[in-house]
């Protein structure tokens, strides 16, 4: 994606539109408006007003929709060709207004904010350039403009402003704790890795996007396996895009935390039971099944799992390299990793001609789909199977089993206060004293797992968050 973007084609009447107005908002009799926005390094006050919403641009580096562009490689390149262009324009229109996912399907994260818009107008006002592209806002002009909304309200940058200073103040917006509607998380990641190739350290980005250094560092892994993902499904005209990964946030993470443990056992069976784990992801397994893919999947259930026929779909890896000239061979490296490995590749060409769509003959879907549906059948097996064995082999409840327990008789909990409320029968005492209890175990819980869990998934996240909103 290029650097600059230059100017659209109407820059000059933008410009002496938007100096219009701002001279006549300095000399009306109400006090002029003011958005306060982060702006090289430091704070500063632009003034706001009024624009024509058809007048205004959307931004083609807006970081909300970089993974989505590769939905449709006809229009990006259209958009590519000319980023001010009609239709241009339009697809950055429907990508902001469908589901992050799947811009097949319209997203409702959108028609909320468009309801919401129609329903009490804006509350914030968006950001411009002195050119008239929107450096903040682009979402909710896509809903004004679908509402027929005529203005929208926008505050606008110094004249000095350049393109990276509209990337940076970008993300500083958006990237606001109160921030209404998040970056989807493929684009988060990219956004990520976009500070970092600007040379900014981790601890600033961590600042930046309100997280941790460690968390970065997850990111920055996971971006990297997400890609190697994508190049490794690209066979022909077909490939995977980043965006077809958006769901599978949590199984990520998850991945993460256990192939930094096993790594530092034996890097050769983390990156064995790596490979597994990605395939169960591909093929759209809960991370709670995931969990159960272990160092030695393919042997204990796997292999017995696999159809007689499946060697044609995996290739049987070499158990030894022939050095040339020297008459002599040496034994193949991680042959096991490369097994796992080769399974991974062909389940990911098989889905990247699935989601080909128009491109993909008829024989090469139903190829590929009989390709993943023996795969995904052999992984349920196998999964199935080991989540049996785990559970005869357990002599004693885990943590997670015990949270479990205690979820079940809060449950219950919930029915037995509708009863006592239906027979006035509730010792309300007893039941402030237990709930005070419950705070204090909650909090011990906290502090222990975040002792051993880091960085923290979902779940901690939230209990931390309750347990320091209570401090």
């Amino acid at each position: 994606m290029p650097t600059d973007f230059g100017v659209p084609p109407i820059a000059d009447e933008n410009r002496a539109l938007i100096e219009q107005r701002l001279q006549e908002a300095r000399t009306g009799d109400a006090v002029p408006e003011t958005l306060r926005v982060e702006f090289r390094g430091r704070p500063i006050h632009v003034e706001v007003i009024d624009m024509p919403v058809d007048l205004l641009y959307y931004n083609p580096a807006t970081h909300r929709v970089s993974a989505q562009r590769a939905y449709d490689p006809q229009q990006e390149e259209e958009l590519a060709k000319d980023h001010w262009s009609d239709a241009g324009q339009s697809y950055l229109h429907h990508l902001l207004t469908a589901k992050p996912s799947d811009p097949r399907q319209r997203d409702p994260d959108f028609d909320k904010l468009k309801e919401s818009l129609r329903d009490h107008r804006q509350n914030e006002p968006g950001l411009i350039s002195r050119s008239g592209v929107l450096v903040n806002g682009n979402t909710r002009r896509a809903a004004l403009k679908e509402l027929g909304v005529q203005s929208i309200r926008v505050g606008v940058l110094p004249a000095s402003c350049t393109w990276d200073d509209i990337r940076s103040v970008e993300l500083s917006l958006q990237l606001r704790p109160d921030r209404r509607r998040e970056y989807s998380y493929i684009n988060q990641l990219m956004a990520v890795e976009e500070q970092i190739a600007l040379g900014l350290p981790l601890p600033a980005i961590a600042k930046l996007f309100h997280t941790s250094t460690p968390a970065l560092e997850r990111d920055t892994w996971v971006l990297g396996q997400l890609r190697d993902l994508v190049k490794r499904s690209a066979h022909g005209r077909n490939r995977l895009r980043l965006m077809d990964f958006e769901d599978a946030k949590e199984s990520f993470s998850e991945l993460y935390r256990t192939y930094v443990k096993e790594k530092a056992k034996n890097k050769e069976k983390a990156d064995t039971l790596l490979e597994y784990r990605l395939a169960a992801i591909v093929l759209d397994f809960a991370k709670t099944d995931i969990r159960t893919i272990r160092t030695d999947f393919r042997e204990k259930y796997l292999e017995r799992h696999l159809p007689a026929g499946t060697s044609a779909l995996v290739p049987e890896q070499p158990k030894a390299v022939s050095i040339p000239g020297l008459n002599r061979a040496v034994p193949a490296p991680s042959s096991g990793t490369a097994e796992a490995r080769a399974l991974t590749d062909v389940l990911l060409r098989a889905k990247a001609t699935q989601e080909a769509g128009g491109s993909a003959t008829v024989e090469e879907i139903t190829a590929a789909n009989e390709s993943v549906t023996t795969l995904r059948d052999a992984f349920k097996d196998s999964i199935f199977a080991a989540q049996k064995w785990n559970r005869e082999q357990k002599k004693r409840l885990a943590a997670p089993d015990r949270v479990a327990a205690a979820v079940e008789e809060l449950q219950q909990c919930v029915t037995d206060l509708v009863m006592a409320r239906g027979n006035n029968s509730l010792d309300e005492g007893a039941f402030d004293d237990t709930l005070i209890a419950l705070r204090q175990t909650l909090i011990r819980v906290s502090a222990e797992a975040t002792k051993s869990i880091q960085p923290p998934g979902e779940g901690l996240v939230w209990l931390r968050g309750a347990v320091e909103s209570q401090r």
